[in-house]
Order: structure tokens, then sequence, then C-alpha cells
């Protein structure tokens, strides 16, 4: 190139300089160019601490909390971190500052879904999908960060994998799920894996074996495993490392008789599991094998996922929730046996026989099956009180959206009953964040700190004071940038 140029004259070495030059500022500017926005601080508001499973309790009063990007940059108090001179700041004096909520079992099947749990505060769901939930809703924008949940171990047609060709006849269920091969599992855990699985959950037909081999290949491809077990016992699972147990109403079989254990290996959901669910729910709460198997799960460090709300509507003291304002925007038609939206009452549908009755003997009978539901949910609940005495570590999740949940408005009943079982409002707080990190090893979320994802709540009281006050949300942040919480009501059903 130099030779070229010491042979042309000065003009045109001054114009082929130009050109180049041009040429150079006219091309597109790569992402090192790009500018960066300006950082967004909270400034003045207290960080709740939601550390040690909600035992400890140092909150950092008078607070600056920078997020660049999508990622919390710093976090201390004021005398200590300076702002800088080009960020938005948003004054959260006397305000609270917590992350954003998870929800650790639901499912995110739309749009509208996603707007509820945003609008509530809930910016994580683990989700899944089967005949009550749908699909998850990938799609969905603005949404809560997905967490996905598969099953593994047995046929399934709502896996992430049956639109698959080379898994949909192997998957394909039939009238009854059926228990895969190892081999054919083995292929599954790795296959879900690559589709970013985070959680595979291991359901009724699992047996022991297969079960306790699940739990350790899962966790050596860095999956969490959710169980419910039937045909697998308890005690084997939780021995095997599980890591939770999902559901009250399920996990309560961990105290069965090997009598009634033994048969659920063939017939994990038909007449001999109601035998034994039903022998688990009239055990009374003050039976001593109740406190041992609950000092047995805590001593194994299994979190239990109790999903109280999917009982909410049939325990004391529950409201309507379809007279709250996120409710406007949910569609009762698409959800798995909802609430009465004028009563917030769930319905008992009458067995065919007696619809040939008049309507006095109709209303009656109606009438004993609510009190029979109502009598049976406060039978769990009790025991579930016993087993809360022994203090196992306990992970908020909501169970939306069937069984008269709904989505984000029932995360928000789970931490009201987490706190009527007996956790302090912090407590409970934490099984909804931090606990997620500490259980499952996710070290993305849970906690205002640096590196952590900037999923954040502005509050405007404070929630260890009183568990009501997460629903006061005054800003919300997900992924470093604020979201407008009342443009998320504004949308059709």
């Amino acid at each position: 190139m130099k030779r070229i140029l010491y042979s042309l004259p000065a003009a045109a070495i001054a114009l082929f300089v130009g050109m180049t030059a041009g040429l150079a500022h006219s091309q597109p500017a790569g992402p090192a160019a790009l500018k960066a926005p300006p950082p967004l601080v909270l400034s003045g508001g207290t960080v709740i601490d939601v550390k040690d499973w909600g035992d400890s309790a140092n909150d950092l009063k008078d607070a600056v909390v920078i997020i660049e990007g999508k990622r919390i940059a710093a976090v201390g108090p004021a005398s200590s971190v300076s702002i800088p001179k080009n960020a938005q700041v948003i004054d959260c004096t006397g305000k609270f500052i917590i992350p954003g909520l998870i929800d650790g079992f639901a499912s995110m099947n739309s749009q509208a879904e996603a707007n509820a749990n945003l609008y509530m505060g809930v910016t994580t769901v683990v989700a899944r999908q089967d005949a009550r939930h749908g699909y998850i809703d990938f799609s969905a924008n603005p949404s809560p960060h997905i967490y996905a949940i598969d099953s593994v171990g047995t046929t399934d047609n709502w896996s992430r994998l049956a639109n698959q060709p080379q898994w949909a006849a192997t998957l394909r269920e039939g009238a009854h799920p059926v228990e895969l091969s190892p081999e054919t599992t083995a292929r599954q855990l790795v296959a879900t894996a690559k589709l970013g699985t985070r959680v595979v959950f291991i359901g009724p037909e699992v047996t022991a074996a297969n079960a306790q081999w699940i739990i350790a290949r899962a966790h050596e491809l860095g999956l969490i495993t959710y169980g419910e077990f039937a045909a697998t016992p308890y005690n084997v699972a939780i021995n095997a490392g599980v890591d939770a147990l999902v559901h009250m109403g399920r996990y309560e079989l961990g105290v069965i008789p090997d009598e009634l254990q033994d048969p659920l290996v063939n017939d994990p959901e038909g007449p001999a599991a109601r035998t034994a669910y039903g022998y688990s729910e009239r055990l009374p709460p003050t039976d001593p094998h109740w406190y041992q198997y609950a000092q047995f799960i805590a001593s194994h460090h299994v979190a239990l996922l109790p999903t109280f709300s999917v009982y909410y509507a049939r325990l004391p003291r529950h409201q309507n929730l379809w007279k709250e304002p996120v409710a406007s925007i949910l569609n009762p038609a698409n959800m798995y046996d909802p609430t009465d939206p004028a009563t917030g009452e769930l319905s008992y549908p009458l067995p065919g026989w007696a619809r040939r009755l008049p309507a006095f003997l109709q209303r009656s009978i109606e009438t004993n099956l609510r009190k029979k539901a109502d009598q049976a949910a406060m039978r769990l609940w009790q025991i579930n009180q016993t087993i809360f005495t022994a203090f196992p570590h306990y992970l908020a999740g909501s169970g939306a959206n069937c069984m008269g949940t709904m989505s984000g408005l029932s995360l928000d009943t789970e931490l009201q009953l987490l706190v009527r079982l007996g956790l302090s409002p912090r407590e409970a707080l934490a099984a909804a964040t931090y606990n997620y990190s500490l259980q499952f090893g996710w070290k993305d979320l849970g906690l205002i700190a640096p590196g952590r994802r900037a999923d954040i709540l502005v509050l405007n009281a404070n929630p260890t004071a009183n568990i009501w006050n997460v629903r006061h949300i005054s800003t919300l942040i997900l992924s470093g940038k604020v979201i407008d919480r009342q443009a998320l009501l504004d949308m059709k059903k």
C-alpha cells in the first residue's frame, strides 16, 4: 500500500485518505462501541436480609443498590457507596428492598399468567406443564424467568420431550403412566437437560431402584429433583438425597406401614393408593410417627414445598381472590377446577344419581361434600403443624393454576399460610427468595447482592413486620428494567 501511495500525486493521496476515513465512520458500530445505558440506582431504602433460611436479620438501612445492565453491581450503605454521576436514581427513602419472589411450583402458560405473576412481584416461576397446568408459554413478553420442570422415568404425554419425533412413541402415555427402563431414563435426563430443564419431577409410578438412580444421575447433570412418591417409599427417596418433597397431602405417605407401602409398587394411584392416603390422613396429628418423620426430613436437609395454596379455599379465613385487581386479567375457563368468581368457593359436583333428587336434597349433599373436603384439609393442615415443629426447610410454591389457585395471587396466599403455620414473616420471605439458592445452588437469584440478577421489589412497608406488606409494591424491577405494573393489567383475557 505504501508503494502505491508514494507514486501518487499529493492531491490524489489526500482524496484517498479522506475516502478511507469516511468509510471507516460509515461502518456499523460493533457491540463494544455501543453506549451502555446509565446505571440504575436505588437510594435510601432498607435492604431486607433473607439469608440463613430467614434466621439472619442484618437489614441494611439507608442502602444504595447499583444496577448495571441485568445485574446488581454494588450494594452498601450510602456512606460508603458512591452513586455514579450519570445514574438514574430512584429515591427509596422509607421503603424496603427485597429480591423478586420465586414461585417454586406453578404453571406459566399464557401472557395473562405472566402478567399476573409480575404484577404480584413473582419474577421467577419454576414451571410445570401437565394436564392441569397446561403447556409452558416461553413466548410471553414480559415474563418472569422460567425454570422448567420436566417429568422423568415414566411415559408422559406432557413431557417437554413428547413432541420431539424421536421421543413421541417412547413417551406416549396410554391409559396410565408406565415406568421407563433405566437406559431410556438415562437418555431422557440428558435430552431434557439439553432443553434447559432445571428440575426433574419424579412421580408416583417410579419405583425405588429407579428413583435412587434418577436422583444421583440428575445431580451429576446439575438438575434439581422434586419428588411426589408412591411406589418409592419416602424414606428411600429422602436417604437418596431428593431435593424437595412436593405437595401437602402427598408427602404424608412417609408414615404409612410396610403393609400399605408394598402394594403401591403395582398400584401407585388406584385403590391401594387411596387406602394409603386415607391411613395417613386419619393418623392423629399428635401421633409420634409424625414428629419422627419430620425429624427425619429435617436431618436430611430435604426441603418441603407444600403448596398449601391448593387447599387455601378449603381452609378457614380464606378470601375471594377474584376480587383482587390482578384477577381481572385471568380467565376461570383457562384454569383447572377454579373457584366460583362470585363467591371464591370451590364447587363440588354432585354424582349423577343425585341430580334426580329434589333441589333441597341436592343442596344437602353438596353441603356434606364441602364439609368433608374442609375437614380433610384441616386434618392435613394440623399434620403439617406437627411436621413444622421439627423445623424442616421450606420453599414457597403456589401450585397455580388449579384447585382454586391463581397465578401470582396464590404465591401471596402461600406466604400468608407459611406464616400461619408458624414461620416468621422473614422466614416466609426467605422461602420465596434465598432459600432456593441455599437448597438448589441457584446463585443467580434470591438475594440483593453483587452479581445477582437484578430482579427486585421496592415495597412501601416492611414485610418482616407483616408478610401482607409484600403486596405493597412501589417499584418492580425485572432483569434491571423497571416494569410498569399498571400496564400489566391493561390486557384482554
